[in-house]
């Protein structure tokens, strides 16, 4: 089953690093307390719970990729993110029926990025950022925002095929 992805143009491509240009989107955000990954996983079935008919008008909205995840201002606090279908709009979008989800559409954006596999883990996401920083500095490129964790497979997926990104804003 192919699932949409979020649209972006690659300008540039030093692997593991690419700049990207982002078009615009809509998101369904939800904020979430606790570590990392009890937020992710908390924050993941409420969105998906609305996707899955969970809203005013129990309709069934078709799964995008990736989930991403950033830290919220409050300590121990995370957004989660889903971005939704390209053609619906804030007005068409069904109500959600849980009121800790909100809609938000973000306009177009340049973003810093690596990709890799491996688990979902504290160490694994920190070495990334880190690392995308630092190519970042090189690059002269100024971070206006904090890192965004994409998950792009389900939890099933054995930890050396999954689809892993950390993202960062670019001013």
């Amino acid at each position: 089953m192919a699932i949409e992805r979020a649209q972006y143009s690659v300008v540039t491509n030093n692997p593991p690093y690419e700049v990207r240009d982002y078009s615009s989107s809509i998101l369904a955000i939800v904020n979430v307390n606790g570590s990392r990954s009890e937020a992710v996983s908390s924050g993941f079935r409420l969105l998906a719970n609305y996707i899955f008919g969970d809203n005013k008008e129990k309709a069934k909205i078709a799964m995008t990729s990736p989930v991403t995840q950033l830290p919220a201002s409050a300590q121990a606090s995370w957004v989660v993110r889903f971005m939704m279908p390209a053609g619906y709009t804030l007005k068409s979008l069904p109500a959600a029926s849980d009121t800790r989800v909100r809609f938000e559409e973000i306009p177009a954006h340049r973003v810093a990025a690596i990709r890799f596999t491996g688990f979902w883990s504290d160490e694994n996401l920190k070495s990334h950022e880190i690392q995308l920083r630092d190519w970042m500095q090189t690059q002269h490129l100024t971070a206006a925002s904090p890192a965004t964790f994409a998950y792009y497979d389900p939890p099933w997926t054995p930890w050396f095929m999954r689809t892993i990104e950390v993202l960062i804003d670019i001013a």
